[in-house]
């Protein structure tokens, strides 16, 4: 499967293949993310199985290296699938999860519906009605 743009919620996500180059180093998210996603895009969606492990031992900087990059060109990463075998042998790997997760700029999501979700607008919220004027016989007067 080559990659895609998709657009949900009139936003455009690049839905990288799962099956694509592996990316295993800053220049591979340069080249094989950004790079493609850069002028067409808003968000890109990587399978896990395309971030080599390395991604996710936070020890070796590449996981910060990445994200730094998405961030700086202001297009948002949004890591696709399950990493709970990660996040079960990392303290900190849970904590980036959360941590990014409250974000807008990096997000690590179950599966592209999810994403959907993330992307759908916030249901209007309807104003709190204004509180009824006070009644002029239990008003109290001003002293003056």
């Amino acid at each position: 499967m080559a990659d895609l743009i998709v657009e949900h919620h009139g936003v455009p996500v690049l839905v990288c293949a799962a099956d694509g180059p592996p990316v295993a180093t800053e220049q591979d998210a340069l080249d094989q993310l950004i790079g493609g996603a850069f002028y067409r895009t808003d968000i890109v969606a990587v399978p896990v199985e395309r971030l080599d492990a390395g991604f996710f031992d936070l020890s070796g900087g590449l996981a910060g290296a990445i994200m730094q990059k998405f961030v700086n060109y202001r297009v948002r990463l949004v890591v696709v699938g399950n990493i709970s075998h990660h996040l079960r042998s990392s303290s900190a790997l849970r904590d980036l999860v959360r941590e990014s997760n409250q974000g807008r700029h990096i997000w690590f999501l179950p599966d592209l519906g999810a994403l959907a979700d993330r992307l759908a607008p916030a249901p209007a919220r309807t104003p709190d009605p204004a509180p009824d004027p006070p009644d002029s016989a239990s008003a109290d007067p001003f002293a003056g």
